[in-house]
């Protein structure tokens, strides 16, 4: 028994496994040491996405002042030219073809969406007619339902209907 003892004396404490390089739990990439504290000296900044782009917009006279510089480029300065003012080349194309469509007018920024649609008088009429149309049947149709429901009373009641009145009845005679 004693040779137990001294043989498991001679063992080292077991050491904690390796840890992998990328495992999550390292306090360097996580921000913090192994207990969830933050490292000494680790500043993050506020990093903030906004919620949409703004997105850009040109007036006509800009355009049409950067269609004169590029045209004015040698060959190698257009890029230059670009990159300084932060556009495309698709941008000078796009420019260069409505400027010759329709000189400045093509060159206004045009609204996105849908267009909207002008209506005559006459379809402004069928529309207005259209929807009185469609209320009209909505009240027949709650009539019809009301005189059925009242029909119904009358059979459980026992109450006899009486006819509608005929057109020849209410002629008086003279």
């Amino acid at each position: 028994m004693a040779r137990s003892k001294a043989v498991g004396q001679d063992k080292a404490p077991l050491a904690s496994p390796e840890r992998s390089s990328g495992e999550r739990s390292e306090p360097e990439r996580s921000g913090g040491d192994a207990n969830g504290a933050r490292a000494a000296g680790v500043v993050r900044d506020d990093v903030e996405v906004p919620e949409k782009p703004k997105r850009r917009r040109y007036d006509a006279p800009y355009k049409v002042r950067i269609l004169e510089e590029a045209d004015r480029c040698a060959p190698g300065e257009l890029g230059a030219l670009l990159r300084r003012e932060g556009l495309y080349s698709s941008h000078l194309n796009t420019w260069r073809r409505q400027r010759d469509q329709g000189a400045l007018a093509g060159l206004q920024p045009k609204r996105r969406g849908p267009k909207p649609r002008v209506l005559t008088a006459e379809a402004q009429r069928v529309t207005q007619l259209e929807r009185e149309n469609e209320k009209l049947r909505h009240r027949i149709k709650q009539a019809e339902t009301i005189i059925e429901f009242q029909k119904k009373v009358h059979e459980i009641l026992g109450i006899p209907l009486k006819d509608p009145p005929s057109d020849t009845e209410n002629v008086e005679t003279s």
